[in-house]
């Protein structure tokens, strides 16, 4: 993990590399790793997330991103999520969204991210 400045936001950056994340503690595990660094936002790369992330009847999605929300700590997953996108209208839909929002982003490159901070 390596924290940076992005305009006003301190962010965590989380290694690609890491253990996959299947749940809601993952999620609370890492909002509590940007606390201790003084992060103010997280940048995730997608391919650290389960699968069943992107198909939005497990209910995966909605519990992870919401305790990023709760807690009002802007996440970004960044990754080719392309093939998730293909299977499924309401994951584009979600995307198109939460997009255009402030707390949380699904992202194709690390230039993007820049931009929304």
């Amino acid at each position: 993990m390596t924290v940076t400045r992005i305009g006003v936001e301190t962010v965590l950056h989380c290694a690609a590399d890491g253990p996959v994340l299947t749940g809601e503690q993952d999620a609370l595990d890492i909002i509590g790793e940007a606390w201790g660094a003084q992060a103010s936002a997280v940048v995730l790369p997608a391919e650290r997330l389960d699968p069943s992330f992107f198909a939005l009847s497990s209910g995966f999605l909605g519990a992870f991103v919401a305790k990023f929300v709760n807690y009002r700590m802007p996440l970004a997953v960044v990754g080719d999520i392309s093939a998730h996108l293909e299977r499924s209208e309401p994951l584009r839909a979600l995307r198109r969204e939460t997009n255009q929002g402030r707390q949380f982003w699904l992202l194709d490159t690390a230039d993007e991210v820049a931009a929304r901070f």
